[in-house]
């Protein structure tokens, strides 16, 4: 069975460790898998090559008939979370095959995505970090505003991208190259230094770059 590039994960949360240098390193705790192979598209039939993973099994009360449907050929029950990661030769894989943190080591490179927090409706200073309006001579109640947003005669409107106040977070982030500090295999935890985005128990996509 051909190892995937790329695999579903939990974040359990972030804590700390020493490395061999005697260095304070944090890091961020990742569930990973077990990642069962749901279904497997094909260039022929789909136009694309790429394998749909499920993780967090559910019980079978909870599933409804296309679920169970849909998750028979992998004959490994129904899942919570489904998604597709693309592979270079389908052939490789099959309904029902299992991967789990064994693939990664410690000194990999990774790429975890998620999606980051949601904080709500933000003004330009906290969502851009913009300096601000001035606290005196003459200013009045426009201390945290973004100032002009537009332009005189030419173009005569707000140029398309201008960053203004609005929905913070809860948005699709990935972090790239991120270290492998630690590899639990027992346990199915990857110990990535520095944060990733998302809350505790959100569901990531971890990928290894080299």
């Amino acid at each position: 069975m051909a190892e995937i590039q790329e695999l579903l994960a939990k974040k359990v949360g972030m804590t700390q460790l020493y490395n061999e240098l005697g260095e304070l390193v944090p890091v961020t705790v990742l569930a990973v898998g077990p990642c069962t192979v749901v279904q497997v598209k094909t260039a022929k039939k789909d136009g694309y090559s790429a394998v749909q993973l499920g993780l967090d099994q559910k019980s079978m009360q909870r599933a409804n008939q296309p679920q169970i449907g849909h998750c028979k050929k992998a004959g490994k029950g129904v899942f919570y979370h489904l998604r597709e990661v693309p592979v270079d030769d389908e052939s490789s894989y099959q309904p029902g095959d299992v991967f789990t943190a064994d693939q990664f080591t410690p000194g990999n490179l990774v790429t975890v995505t998620a999606k980051s927090k949601g904080k709500g409706f933000a003004g330009v200073m906290k969502r851009y970090g913009f300096k601000g309006q001035p606290a005196s001579h003459g200013a009045h109640k426009n201390h945290r505003s973004g100032g002009s947003i537009g332009t005189s005669a030419y173009p005569g409107r707000v140029v398309k991208g201008k960053k203004m106040p609005g929905q913070m977070g809860n948005q699709k982030v990935s972090v790239k190259n991120l270290t492998v500090v630690q590899v639990q295999s027992e346990q199915g935890l990857v110990l990535v230094k520095g944060g990733v985005p998302g809350s505790k128990n959100s569901l990531v996509t971890i990928k290894k770059i080299r």
